[in-house]
């Protein structure tokens, strides 16, 4: 046992890395190492010899293993000593120039808009994704036959086989919102609701998840001649341009009575739209007074109060404005796509600063 003592911890102690270490310790201590099979020679001795030669054994092989664990903390403190002095930093050099991120475009739109009608007394309203059937359709004098409602549409949300509840939906509008903001606010009421919603539906000029902003203005004696003042300045604002023209043609939407597509003048020179000239006519978004239904299932009386709606697709503007061509693109986290497209972070929308750059 002296002798395996000797060539084991004066092998060990000149071990110069970790696999000559792995290799000693099973020639050692391994299931047929020279210690182990001493072990099992154990069972052939008597019961004196084995009182004996078992604690040495034991002792031995403890002696070894120690000496193994101490070596191997020894490579590794000289290997990390190694690596500090191979790998240093001089953090008197320069930083590498490294370019700042950017403002999404609907971050940017969004931000832009919430300007605009913030500067005409508009309020942000905000409301949940997921949102009741009741809110997102039955308050909003949708019936149940009406499209929309169909799930080829709408993404409904999964329910159990048996269950009785209401069913939600991802919403399809930010309508809700409007009808959330008059059952906690009540009237008078002049709010927007930007915000996302869902729809089943994926092309260039459509995409499953996209951004609306929905404006709802309650009072005694608003008409549609205030509705047409706001989207006007509204437009001349977003645009930046001194004149422009809208046209608005009457429509159907189940919640505004009467409704209207509203169009601006504008032309398309060489691939560019210029608002406010032109012979040709683009519409931009849907609006209308308020059905008295919807004012009744936000419980305000319709015959004392009165109010316009509008809605207009914060990603549809955005490609109107800043001649993005693919909806698509919005959502494909392309960087050069951001890079190109993007806001610098600093470029806070304001009127009197200017609202883009």
């Amino acid at each position: 046992m002296d002798d395996l003592r000797q060539k084991y911890l004066g092998a060990i102690a000149d071990a110069a890395d970790e696999a000559a270490l792995e290799a000693l310790r099973v020639a050692a201590v391994g299931k047929k190492g020279e210690v182990s099979l001493k072990m099992r020679e154990l069972g052939r001795m008597t019961p004196e010899e084995r009182q004996q030669a078992g604690p040495r054994l034991n002792a031995l092989k403890d002696e070894i293993n120690a000496a193994l664990a101490a070596r191997k903390a020894a490579l590794a403190d000289a290997a990390l000593d190694e690596r500090l002095r191979a790998e240093w930093l001089d953090v008197t050099l320069p930083a590498r120039p490294r370019r700042a991120g950017t403002i999404h475009p609907v971050s940017q739109v969004t931000e832009e808009v919430t300007a605009i009608f913030a500067d005409m007394g508009f309020a942000v309203a905000e409301g949940p994704q997921v949102e009741s059937d009741w809110h997102n359709f039955d308050a909003l004098n949708i019936p149940g036959h009406h499209p929309a409602r169909a799930e080829m549409d709408t993404f409904y949300m999964h329910r159990s086989e048996g269950d009785d509840r209401p069913p939600h939906v991802m919403r399809t509008h930010t309508s809700p919102v409007q009808i959330r903001s008059m059952e906690l606010s009540g009237a008078p009421l002049r709010v927007i609701c930007p915000g996302r919603v869902f729809r089943a539906d994926y092309d260039q000029t459509h995409t499953p998840m996209f951004h609306q902003v929905e404006g709802l203005a309650i009072d005694t004696d608003i008409s549609m001649a205030n509705l047409k003042w706001c989207l006007e300045e509204f437009v001349k604002a977003f645009f930046e341009v001194d004149n422009v023209e809208l046209r608005f043609r009457a429509s159907h939407f189940p919640f505004t009575e009467p409704s209207a597509e509203v169009d601006i003048r504008c032309s398309w020179e060489g691939g560019t739209l210029k608002v406010g000239e032109g012979d040709d006519w683009l519409e931009i978004l849907g609006s209308g007074m308020v059905h008295p239904k919807v004012l009744e299932a936000g419980n305000i009386h319709p015959s004392v109060w009165q109010g316009f709606a509008f809605g207009v697709g914060i990603d549809r503007i955005a490609m109107l404005k800043y001649g993005i061509p693919d909806l698509r693109a919005f959502f494909e986290s392309d960087l050069r796509w951001l890079r190109h497209y993007g806001f610098a972070a600093l470029d806070v929308p304001t009127l009197h600063g200017g609202l883009s750059r």
